[in-house]
Parts: structure tokens; C-alpha cells; sequence
């Protein structure tokens, strides 16, 4: 069988190459790129996104391309692109994009929607139906924390060492309609749930149901939505083959007739959400510089045992789609060095001076085409 098809959207900063703070130009990127190029709440951000593909090469291949274009554009405006899931240094105040949406969500959210903009990673994997999606997405709970902490990649904002490894992962948390959820068990309750939420105005439409998983609003796809944007285009490939993994694994036990234990899921109740919310805490704060919450027992245990546990867990599917061996790399070079070390790290070399991190964030993030 083919593997699923598997997309990307991420989320990038404009900044200045001389002062290194974040810019509202989009506009200007936008004129100066392609109609692939697309507008984010804040002005200092744009968006990029793969075409669905099976080979994760190919993913590669097209995230990098997609970066180029967003680069090469930024440029042309005189600006460069950075991917990190916050601004490490402030800029002025944040300009939000002039879209009736935007405007109207800036308006009704207030303080909630002005945070200066934090720039996440959305992952999309093909499903063959709505209700295969909702067993997949009640299943990938808590596995959600997991990949955020292989993502973290925002410890520094506006300024200020935050001492978290994702910090972004606390500013969007204040949406309403943000973060874990619980099981929904049918799509008729995922669909009134969703209702109830629009109803209640913390969505202002069915785009803004921002669960961390959830059924795609305009593709027929999970959509996981957990993750900072990936400085490196490897780890944002790594995540996709982890996330496409447990799709894989999960919709073959709902087609299989869903009875019987899921392999390398815990028991039904394990996972309340408050728990869900301590074990994003624990990847938010450390990222997998310490222990994370095992998915099956919810008890701490250090980050890589977790990370092998996934790994464990979808083997068979990482080997049916070729990606084993892509995924073993990717967890020992994320162990070794992710996002977040890696802004400290040139934090140090810069002697203290987030200048420096913005410098090498725009540097590695452009470096796959530039080469």
C-alpha cells in the first residue's frame, strides 16, 4: 500500500537585517513573491506550504523550495525570513494584516490575538474519511506532547530568556479555542462540539477551532497543529514521518473494526485532559532536555525512552513508508542539538546578545536553498 500523503505549512518571521527585530512587510514580501506565499494575523509574518506528497524527500524537496520563495522574496524587500516559533528580539507594535478576518479577530479577542505573532508547524496526513479522522485525532492525544517537545524552538521573546524551550506553545494556549482536547468518540459530537464553540464566540468560524488535531477545515486530513516551525527542514521532516506514522497506525486499527487493544496506546481514561496539559507543560518548559510524561503509563521518564517508545510503536509503519531509517537519524540529531539548544548555543557564541541568535536563525533557515 502507498503511503499517505503528507503536507506542510509553516509559519515564518520577517526581520530586519540591520536592527534584527521583527518587521511588518509582508505586504511588501507578498508583492515582491509568488501567490504561493500566503498572509498571517501579524504583518511580520508570512506563510509557505507544501503540496501533499508520499515521498518524504520529495516533502523535503518542497519545503525547501517554498522556503526559497518566501526568502528570495523577503530579500527583494530588503527583509529576511527566520524560523522560530517566537521573535527573540520586540519590534514595534505588532500590525495585524489588513483582512476583514484578521481585523475582526484582532477586535474580538483583544490582548488574546496581539502577542506579537508566534510561528507554528501544521502537519497534514491524507485520511479516507471524517470518521476515520476523528479516531485518529482522539488517538494522537497523548502523543501530541511528544512532538512538541522534539519541536520546541521559541526560548527566547520579545527581549527576555523565557527559561521555557517552546514558549510559543504558552502564547498560543490563550486562544480559546486552543490545545487539548478530549476524546470525541463520534463525528456527530466533534461537529456539535465544534458548534457549541463558534456558539459560544471563543471561535469566531470552524478555522478557528485550533486543537492541537483536528480534522483539516479545507483538506481531507488530520491536521496536528501542536508544533514550533522548525529552524532546521530535517526535524520539520522528521516530525511529518512521526506524525503520518501514528496516523497510519491508528486508521488501520479503525479499519480493522477498532476492537481490541491499539499497540502502544494507553488504556482508555489514562488520559485526562489536565493531564495532557501538564505533560505539554513539561515539553513546553524542557523540550527533550529532561523527562516528558510517558504516553502509556503518564508517569515522567527522560525524553529519549519516550522518544524510543514512539519509535517502538510505529516501527512497522516507519519501515512500510521507507522512513525508519530517516527517523532514527532525525531522533539522534534532535537529542543531540534541537531547536531550542541550538538558539542558546549561538546566544552564548554571540556573548549574550540576541542579535546573534536572530543571525543564526535567518542564516540556518535559509541555508537549504542557499547551498
Amino acid at each position: 500500500m502507498e503511503p499517505r500523503t503528507v503536507g506542510v505549512e509553516e509559519e515564518l518571521l520577517l526581520v530586519d537585517p540591520e536592527t534584527r527585530e521583527p518587521v511588518p512587510g509582508a505586504q511588501r514580501v507578498l508583492a515582491r513573491g509568488s501567490d504561493e506565499l500566503d498572509r498571517e494575523l501579524f504583518r511580520h509574518q508570512v506563510e509557505v506550504q507544501t503540496p501533499p506528497v508520499t515521498d518524504l524527500d520529495e516533502l523535503r524537496a518542497q519545503l525547501v523550495r517554498a522556503r526559497r520563495l518566501a526568502g528570495e522574496a523577503a530579500e527583494r524587500a530588503g527583509l529576511r525570513t527566520a524560523a522560530s516559533g517566537t521573535s527573540p528580539l520586540r519590534g514595534g507594535e505588532p500590525e495585524v494584516t489588513r483582512d476583514d478576518r484578521y481585523l475582526d479577530m484582532a477586535e474580538r479577542y483583544g490582548e488574546v490575538a496581539r502577542p506579537e505573532g508566534t510561528c507554528g508547524m501544521h502537519v497534514h496526513v491524507a485520511i479516507d474519511s471524517p470518521e476515520q479522522g476523528i479516531a485518529v485525532v482522539d488517538r494522537l492525544v497523548p502523543w501530541l506532547p511528544v512532538l512538541l517537545a522534539v519541536t520546541a524552538n521559541s526560548p527566547y521573546h520579545s527581549g527576555r530568556d523565557t527559561r521555557h524551550a517552546s514558549w510559543r506553545s504558552q502564547v498560543w494556549s490563550r486562544w480559546p479555542s486552543a490545545g487539548p482536547t478530549e476524546p470525541f468518540g463520534t463525528l456527530e459530537r466533534y461537529r456539535e462540539v465544534g458548534r457549541l464553540l463558534v456558539a459560544s464566540g471563543a471561535a469566531r468560524d470552524d478555522a478557528m477551532l485550533y486543537f492541537d488535531a483536528r480534522l483539516s477545515a479545507d483538506h481531507p486530513t488530520v491536521e496536528v497543529r501542536v508544533a514550533d516551525v522548525c529552524t532546521d527542514p530535517d526535524d520539520a521532516v522528521l516530525v511529518a514521518a512521526l506524525v503520518r506514522a501514528l496516523v497510519t497506525h491508528v486508521a488501520a486499527w479503525h479499519d480493522a473494526g477498532a476492537t481490541g487493544p491499539l499497540h502502544g496506546w494507553p488504556d482508555e481514561g489514562v488520559w485526562r485532559v489536565e493531564l495532557v496539559r501538564a505533560a505539554q507543560w513539561r515539553a513546553s518548559r524542557y523540550g527533550l532536555a529532561d523527562r516528558l510524561l510517558d504516553p502509556c503509563s503518564a508517569e515522567p521518564v527522560p525524553a529519549r525512552d519516550v522518544l524510543t517508545t514512539l519509535v517502538g510503536t510505529v516501527r512497522e509503519e516507519l519501515e512500510a513508508a521507507g522512513d525508519l531509517e530517516l527517523v532514527h537519524h532525525g531522533v539522534e540529531r534532535v537529542v543531540a542539538a534541537g531547536g531550542a539548544p541550538r538558539q542558546r548555543a549561538a546566544y552564548e557564541r554571540g556573548g549574550g546578545e540576541l542579535a546573534a541568535v536572530v543571525d543564526d536563525l535567518v542564516a540556518r533557515t535559509n541555508a537549504c536553498w542557499r547551498d
